[in-house]
């Protein structure tokens, strides 16, 4: 193929002509407010939104200190970081294939032969090579795979912030529920000292033959239940510390959290994003798009093997028998050359393949609108759990006054002599489960808390994906 043809090829070559379809960003169902948002404030461009350490709108230096040991040590996340070294150097590794490849021989041989009429003779042979090879991306298909790299590192990227996040959130749930067994446990201990008060005044009134053999039985298996419950309610946060240890990386044998029954953290203000804004605050649905956008460059590329393919090559270099005149002109010589290759049957192939690419497209669309949805039920789920909550903690912290003062009631009563046992017990045993279901609201409310910064996206946005480079 002389040169005249070897330039129209290469003007088309670099011309950018790339077939199949440009990327959409899918449309998704979406709505103008969240419905669940009584009470909330919607927040303003100014308002500072929940950015990177959101953890420390609660307040707790425990927790903040756990925190920063999560990227350090937690595996989870180093394993989707290692995904993400691997998805980039995927794409370096498709954007190479848009360059020529260049190769460098170098080659050195002796052979002996015997021959009836010369003898045995001796020939040498040395040589250096350069080849080049290019196959010009005419139809945008290498170009469409880097496409599809880049975005699917993308997406990686955004999975790692997921799993981040998702670790962030698990921490700080478990740290949540473990400071609500702190104060269930000092409860249940002031509960069993009040109790064990309680059964030695039933004994003393029994030995004087005020009471029954019956209240004492009472009194003691009153309390026995609740040293019961101390020792579950130990199991749990023994548990939940363990959970709190695999989450920063340490064997739980090497971390101690220290109990604290105060419940010191505080419920942070959270201004609620519009819907529109959760498609860029979420990562997983980030990822999700960005894998549509992967899925859609698949299409191109399998719609370009449908094109010929143009390879063209060069090789140069020298070639002696003498190593001494090796780099002399007259060793020299070099090839150019070029191909053209169109397949013209294969039974479907092609075809059956730009299918699959075509509904690999479908599916990820299909994943991208289910995960934004998804998104939209966590959000108004835990707004509606937040609203509630709150007001079942008012009124369950006003059924727990009236019980504690019922009790004291009884409990007064029947050291006067003018109220059974049985009714210091029923009325000391619902106040105990009316300051435990208390503490159990705040746990949900700090739960739920927690899923709506996460259900938000804490403080990622999809501007923090590296760019994708062409």
């Amino acid at each position: 193929m002389n040169a005249r043809l070897l330039v129209p090829l290469l003007a088309l070559a670099l011309s950018g002509c790339m077939v199949g379809p440009d990327y959409v960003r899918p449309t998704a169902p979406t709505s103008a407010t969240f419905k669940e948002t009584d009470g909330w404030k919607v927040a303003q461009p100014a308002d500072t939104m929940p950015r990177g350490n959101w953890w420390e709108a609660y307040n707790d230096p425990t927790l903040n200190g756990l925190m920063a040991q999560v990227d350090v040590d937690n595996f989870n996340i180093a394993l989707y970081e290692a995904r993400v070294r691997q998805a980039n150097a995927g794409t370096q590794a498709a954007r190479a294939a848009l360059w020529p490849l260049l190769d460098l021989g170098v080659g050195a041989s002796r052979n002996n032969t015997n021959s009836n009429v010369s003898g045995r003779s001796t020939n040498a042979a040395y040589n250096i090579q350069l080849g080049a090879s290019w196959e010009p991306d005419l139809w945008g298909g290498i170009r469409r795979n880097v496409e599809a790299a880049g975005a699917s590192a993308q997406a990686t990227e955004a999975d790692l912030a997921n799993a981040r996040l998702s670790v962030q959130a698990s921490l700080a749930q478990d740290y949540f529920l473990l400071r609500v067994q702190d104060a269930q446990i000092a409860l249940l201990n002031d509960t069993v000292a009040a109790f064990d008060r309680s059964l030695q005044l039933t004994r003393n009134q029994y030995a004087a033959g005020i009471v029954a053999r019956g209240d004492v039985a009472q009194a003691e298996a009153q309390l026995k239940s609740t040293q019961a419950q101390v020792y579950d309610a130990r199991l749990s946060r023994a548990q939940l510390e363990h959970a709190v240890a695999v989450l920063v990386g340490k064997p739980p044998s090497e971390l101690s959290i220290v109990a604290d029954p105060k419940m010191t953290a505080t419920y942070p203000d959270i201004p609620l994003v519009v819907p529109s804004a959760l498609l860029e605050r979420r990562p997983d649905i980030a990822a999700a798009e960005r894998r549509a956008a992967a899925a859609n460059a698949q299409i191109g590329v399998a719609q370009a093997a449908f094109y010929p393919a143009i390879s063209l090559s060069a090789n140069g270099g020298v070639q002696s028998s003498v190593i001494g005149s090796l780099l002399s002109l007259p060793s020299r010589y070099w090839t150019l050359g070029a191909s053209l290759a169109q397949t013209i049957f294969d039974a479907g192939l092609r075809t059956a393949q730009k299918e699959q690419a075509v509904a690999g497209y479908d599916q990820a669309v299909a994943t991208y609108r289910s995960t934004v949805l998804t998104g939209f039920q966590e959000v108004e789920d835990n707004l509606a759990a937040l609203s509630l909550l709150a007001q079942e903690a008012t009124v369950q912290q006003e059924a727990v006054e009236a019980a504690r003062q019922s009790a004291t009631i009884a409990l007064n009563q029947y050291r006067a002599g003018t109220a059974s046992y049985i009714a210091v017990v029923v009325l000391q045993a619902n106040a105990l489960n009316n300051e435990r279901n208390a503490l159990g609201i705040t746990a949900r409310r700090l739960t739920a808390s927690v899923n709506l910064v996460r259900a938000m996206g804490g403080g990622w946005d999809a501007t923090q994906l590296a760019a994708a480079k062409p």
